[in-house]
């Protein structure tokens, strides 16, 4: 007896259209693949779709897309991170640290990364200067690192790197700065105090070299970043920081534009005109001084990974 063959069109999400096309691209992956995998690229490609069938974008449109991604990859480096760039001016970076970085009242919070860290700064003792081209006011940086209830944290490793003077990373001036200018690694000593000279910092603009540079130019956006010095601090038993300390007096606090400023973060940077506490530091005066605390809580569970 003859039977007809099944009308696969009227198979929901057999065949793609307009109307269920999430469903469709969703209902392709294969039923052993990582859970966590399956999860992300699902909720991404519902909320994809959703998005370009609300632009509704042309042939044209789309294609201007897949050619700023692709200059964003061609613009990254060793030394320079194009994606992480576009990911910290759409606040995404930010969201994804605050999510996974939710403490204990008390802790010192964090902050983006930022795309010009470098691993394997100087170590220098505590007191040293990381300044090398002598430029910018001379600043003292002291304080403490310690646990959420306030005992101090011993040999704990603290990595701090800035722009010079002239709103430049050194990595970004290869043959102008020195190497390893405003980089440095210190160790907190037995009552987790550290101390380091350096430079105030002051605002400078994100490479706005690049595609991401020209799409903050196309929304009518600055590239400023409020002034600030990076930190890393590190010690066993604890949650990473990865965190900056901002200027108060900087214009760009609250339009940095990488959202990377917390209320909690500006810290306060004092002017001193003793000649005296000049002296004791070795510099001039006038001079900065900042005192700022780090308080670390205990390790957390491990996080979720995609294999």
């Amino acid at each position: 007896m003859y039977q007809a063959a099944p009308n696969l069109s009227r198979t929901p999400s057999a065949y793609f259209d307009e109307e269920h096309s999430a469903d469709v691209v969703n209902g392709r992956m294969g039923q052993d693949i990582n859970p966590r995998l399956k999860q992300v690229m699902s909720v991404l490609v519902k909320h994809l779709h959703a998005a370009v069938k609300e632009i509704e974008p042309t042939h044209d449109e789309w294609f201007a897309a897949i050619r700023f991604l692709t200059e964003t990859g061609q613009m990254c480096n060793e030394w320079r991170q194009e994606y992480i760039l576009l990911s910290d001016i759409l606040g995404v970076s930010m969201l994804v640290d605050a999510i996974n970085h939710r403490r204990p009242s008390g802790a010192t919070p964090n902050t983006i990364l930022g795309p010009f860290y470098v691993e394997n700064a100087p170590q220098y003792e505590n007191g040293a200067n990381i300044c090398l081209d002598g430029k910018g006011e001379p600043l003292v940086v002291a304080g403490r690192v310690t646990d959420i209830s306030g005992n101090p944290i011993p040999n704990a490793k603290l990595e701090v790197w800035q722009t010079n003077d002239d709103g430049f990373y050194d990595v970004q001036q290869k043959g102008i700065q020195p190497d390893s200018n405003l980089r440095g690694v210190f160790t907190s000593d037995a009552e987790g105090g550290y101390s380091f000279k350096s430079v105030k910092p002051r605002h400078y603009p994100i490479p706005s070299d690049g595609p991401v540079g020209k799409l903050l130019g196309a929304m009518g956006r600055h590239p400023n970043r409020a002034a600030h010095l990076h930190f890393i601090v590190t010690a066993p038993g604890y949650e990473p920081v990865i965190t900056h300390i901002f200027t108060p007096d900087c214009p760009y606090l609250p339009g940095d534009a990488v959202f990377g400023v917390k209320s909690e973060l500006i810290a306060d940077f004092k002017k001193v005109d003793d000649i005296d506490a000049a002296r004791a530091v070795g510099f001039e005066a006038p001079f900065w001084s900042v005192t700022w605390d780090f308080a670390l809580a205990p390790t957390a569970k491990p996080q979720r990974t995609i294999a």
